[in-house]
């Protein structure tokens, strides 16, 4: 008896997703970042090209990795959906395609940096669950000598359809439910239970910023759950503080580990700090500013005693727990810029999004460069003797922090009433701090644009000009940074790759 080509389908789709959602329970009880999904997901990350990656944040922004996870998703269905209509005849075929996607998935998953032998698990679980609902719903039949019709090779209510139905039902809901419980094991931010200890250094409160008056302007703090989030884990690792450890090691005389309760009976102390990523386009939204809680990595590495510190080439490889690296220049992190393993951001435990329980924040720098989340290790060596993720793929070593004045007012291609109009927005220059921000108007002569407070030179400051733009029509509006050091900011265009972007950004709006 040969299955409908539909029930097939179904039948090889179901066993799949019941296999994926099983594997993600699986995972969700030993190894999160091993659940077959995102395994694959971090394989295609891993082999992407850059111009791909940066093509993919620039056009898809925060819905890269969703958008990822549902193609991986969407793959894996219609080959077991091809896995169904294999087991129509050959029910043996079907069961070693559905076999070969799990093995995919495994193979993915030991790939991982960080992986041992719990990674693979969740692949095992995937091929057992969705080969057994495969041969559930499509059970095979064979025919015996003298007589006149098939046996099914086990019982199985499955012949009818009423029973295939049932059966379905059940596998869909059982799925659901595998998945919505794996979720959970995976889900929720460890960081909620922590309370902060007080800082033995503070700033002061953050002035009066100008978001008050002009509501489009970005805020002068950014909330946590506003932050950017930019990085290549698809599973936010999950560590809880009570378990993790960072080992400064390398080419230092001596080598420690601390615990989370060390970090915190340190003197902390607390930094307005700007992060930018590098794959913030001019005028894009990939920065932020926030007060950052934590320990002087420059404290950190005295006490380990770095051997021969002025030697050039000299980096600190940072590692993440999921074993993503980052390549920091040494003096970055040992110069007057208090450089920070921080542990709060904006009065709370760092959420499990950007790091908790501990990460790098370097003032300066890019992320790629200075910014590690969940970071596990601090090894001192060269660049020769080690390379990072992004560096080899030929990102830069260092990576200052290009100023830039961003327009958040008016919006681009906005349509405007004729009159005064609200030009603002915010600018950064890292390091030498933002003196002055000026507006042109029809590549007209550059207006001084009124600043916000000044929070300090690794902080961004708001700006805004009130400005007739002329008549009807279409107008262009441009704004451009001036650092403590008197450069203006450099409007040569230039893409993310490999140092970040520059260039100033322009927006056009129709008055009318």
């Amino acid at each position: 008896m040969n299955f409908s080509a539909p029930r097939a389908l179904v039948a090889g789709v179901l066993a799949a997703a019941a296999g994926m959602a099983a594997g993600h329970l699986a995972a969700g009880l030993t190894r999160p970042e091993a659940s077959p999904v995102p395994a694959v997901g971090s394989a295609v990350i891993d082999r992407t090209p850059t111009p791909v990656k940066e093509w993919a944040v620039r056009t898809l922004g925060t819905w890269d990795k969703p958008v990822l996870l549902g193609s991986v998703s969407l793959v894996t269905l219609l080959l077991a959906a091809t896995a169904g209509l294999l087991a129509r005849r050959r029910p043996l075929a079907g069961v070693a395609l559905l076999v070969l996607l799990s093995a995919v998935a495994g193979a993915a998953a030991l790939n991982r940096p960080a992986a041992d032998g719990q990674y693979v698990l969740p692949s095992v679980v995937t091929a057992v669950v969705g080969c057994a609902v495969l041969l559930a719903l499509l059970p095979a039949r064979f025919r015996v000598p003298g007589r006149a019709t098939e046996l099914s090779a086990y019982p199985s209510g499955m012949d009818t359809r009423r029973g295939f139905l049932l059966g379905t039902g059940t596998v869909a809901a059982a799925s659901v439910g595998a998945a919505a419980f794996g979720q959970h094991l995976t889900g929720g931010d460890p960081s909620s239970d922590v309370r902060l200890p007080q800082a033995a250094r503070t700033e002061p409160a953050l002035p009066r910023g100008l978001e008050p008056t002009y509501r489009d302007i970005s805020s002068l703090r950014t909330p946590n759950q506003g932050f950017y989030r930019v990085d290549t884990a698809l599973v936010v690792p999950r560590v809880k503080a009570d378990t993790w450890e960072l080992r400064i090691d390398g080419d230092v005389r001596r080598p420690y580990t601390l615990t989370y309760d060390d970090i915190r009976a340190m003197p902390l102390i607390e930094r307005d700090i700007t992060m930018t990523c590098v794959s913030n386009e001019v005028g894009g939204q990939y920065v932020g500013a926030a007060r950052w809680l934590g320990v002087r990595v420059a404290d950190l590495l005295r006490h380990a005693e770095v051997v021969d510190p002025g030697r050039p080439g000299r980096q600190v490889l940072s590692r993440s727990v999921d074993g993503f690296t980052v390549s920091t220049p040494l003096g970055a992190l040992t110069d007057d810029r208090d450089a920070l393993l921080a542990i709060g951001m904006n009065g709370a435990p760092l959420p499990a999004t950007h790091g908790f329980p501990a990460r790098l924040v370097t003032p300066g720098l890019y992320g790629f460069v200075g910014s590690t989340k969940w970071v596990t290790r601090l090894t001192v060596t060269t660049y020769d003797a080690a390379r990072a993720y992004w560096t080899r793929r030929g990102w830069a070593t260092d990576a200052p922090v290009k100023p830039s004045a961003r327009i958040d007012t008016p919006a681009s291609l906005a349509s405007l009433p004729p009159g005064t109009v609200t030009i603002g927005g915010v600018a950064w220059a890292q390091r030498h701090g933002v003196v002055r921000v000026e507006v042109s108007i029809d590549d007209g002569p550059w207006r001084p644009a009124t600043l916000g407070p000044d929070v300090g030179v690794d902080y961004w400051r708001q700006w805004v000009l009130k400005a007739d733009l002329g008549g009807t029509g279409r107008h262009s509006i441009r704004a451009r940074v001036t650092d403590g050091r008197g450069q203006v900011q450099n409007d040569e265009r230039a893409p993310v790759f490999p140092s970040g972007s520059s260039g100033i950004q322009e927006v056009v709006v129709l008055v009318g």
